[in-house]
């Protein structure tokens, strides 16, 4: 049995996240869905997320095609990986070829862990969706 584990912060849920994890759990046998924590999320992209750690985990483990959720509390992903033990790891093709891409890969490797990539969502995303929120906002507040 393959274990795919594919991860992210997923808030404000849209149809890139969905896209990859239907995408992963054609790959695999059985999918966990990695939510990352608010204080790695904030630790990581500058931000906290608009929708709480135990809310997206449980958005996510709602969805038909995980099979199972775990949050990420580590900023290793060996560590994680140490705890979930999958085979394959899902990551949107922007890092493909990058510096960290290519790190992940080497160290996901030495544990017999191979990397997939998915074409990343151009035309949505988590930060579009933040950014056009926060125009909302700014445009409410000042009317």
């Amino acid at each position: 049995m393959i274990i795919g584990y594919a991860a992210g912060a997923f808030d404000l849920f849209h149809v890139g996240h969905l896209n990859v994890l239907r995408q992963a759990k054609l790959r695999c046998d059985y999918l966990v869905a990695g939510v990352v924590c608010d204080d790695l999320v904030e630790a990581n992209k500058g931000f906290r997320p608009v929708i709480p750690t135990n809310e997206r985990a449980e958005i996510v483990a709602n969805i038909s095609f995980v099979d199972d959720v775990y949050v990420e509390t580590k900023l290793d992903r060996l560590e994680t990986w140490a705890d979930v033990k999958f085979d394959v790891f899902f990551k949107g093709d922007d890092w493909k070829g990058s510096r960290k891409g290519l790190e992940l890969e080497r160290r996901f490797a030495g544990v017999g862990v191979r990397v997939e990539y998915f074409p990343y969502t151009v035309h949505t995303s988590s930060s579009k969706l933040r950014r056009a929120l926060d125009a909302l906002l700014t445009t409410a507040s000042t009317a």
